[in-house]
């Protein structure tokens, strides 16, 4: 384990980039990564504080590039840190560390294992984190933009057939209740030019934080792990600190699955996709 345990390792990147995967290797590797969390290994306690940062810009997950307003305002951008700062020790963190950690260490300052996080939103408000936690170190994984693109909006399409069914089930309660959702996740991502764009704009943000970090940040691409994990958790694993065998990253890469890289290539639709927005995908690497 590192010595210096109090500083987290942040994991950013696009959405349905693998982000979650990496987040269950590490857990399963011995990193500390929330205990309340969603099934997408996202935890509650950073994913609200991050949902409420996007929303002081107008911004959201899918239209985050509001979040540059904030920012560059210094007066909101210290009373966001602020906040933040407030938030990460007890009892707020709680959710996050779990009542006997958080009772034995009382904030996230003060910790004595290794730990960190994933949301994809951390792309976007890393800038924050970072004056929260100067000494963090930054994991990005990127993933092929039409795969990527797919995902959500197949994802959004699986969303919108569960709202509809749900608003002819209750159309006429909602007379006296009126509805307070939408009928899509993601107005955006119910398109693939909607969804590559976002990637687009996601990857070119987390490229821009890594390049700044220089040391401080580790990149892999996700089509790279899939074909030669063990290498790859090695170098993961080395980077943040964690001592484990050659017989832990065996068992630990069997979450891997080698037959999601470059999945769009057997869809003809997809790969036509691809051919129109060649230049923009080669673009970013």
């Amino acid at each position: 384990m590192r010595d210096s345990s109090t500083s987290p390792f942040i994991i950013i990147g696009m959405h349905r980039s693998g982000t979650a995967m990496i987040a269950q290797i590490l857990e399963n590797l011995g990193l500390f990564t929330g205990r309340k969390k969603q099934h997408n290994h996202e935890p509650l306690f950073f994913m609200n504080i991050n949902d409420w940062l996007l929303h002081q810009s107008g911004a959201s997950w899918d239209y985050p590039e509001p979040f540059h307003f904030l920012l560059e305002n210094k007066q909101i951008r210290a009373l966001a840190t602020d906040y933040m700062r407030s938030m990460v020790r007890i009892p707020a963190v709680a959710s996050f560390l779990g009542w006997r950690k958080c009772l034995r260490s009382r904030s996230l300052f003060n910790l004595n294992f290794s730990w960190g996080w994933k949301d994809p939103r951390n792309t976007y408000t890393l800038p924050l984190w970072l004056e929260i936690f100067p000494d963090a170190r930054v994991i990005h994984i990127y993933r092929n933009g039409i795969d990527v693109a797919n995902s959500l909006v197949m994802r959004d399409q699986r969303a919108f057939e569960n709202k509809k069914s749900r608003y002819i089930a209750r159309k006429a309660f909602y007379r006296v209740r009126p509805k307070r959702g939408g009928f899509t996740d993601s107005i955006r991502c119910t398109s693939l030019e909607g969804a590559f764009s976002l990637w687009e704009e996601y990857l070119k943000e987390a490229k821009k934080h890594v390049i700044a970090l220089g040391s401080g940040a580790l990149e892999l691409k996700y089509e790279e792990l899939v074909s030669s994990p063990y290498e790859l958790l090695r170098q993961l694993a080395d980077f943040c600190g964690l001592e484990v065998s050659d017989g832990d990253i065996q068992r630990v890469s069997v979450v891997v699955k080698k037959d999601r890289a470059y999945a769009y290539r057997e869809n003809p639709e997809l790969r036509t996709f691809a051919e129109e927005v060649g230049d923009r995908l080669n673009a970013q690497g």
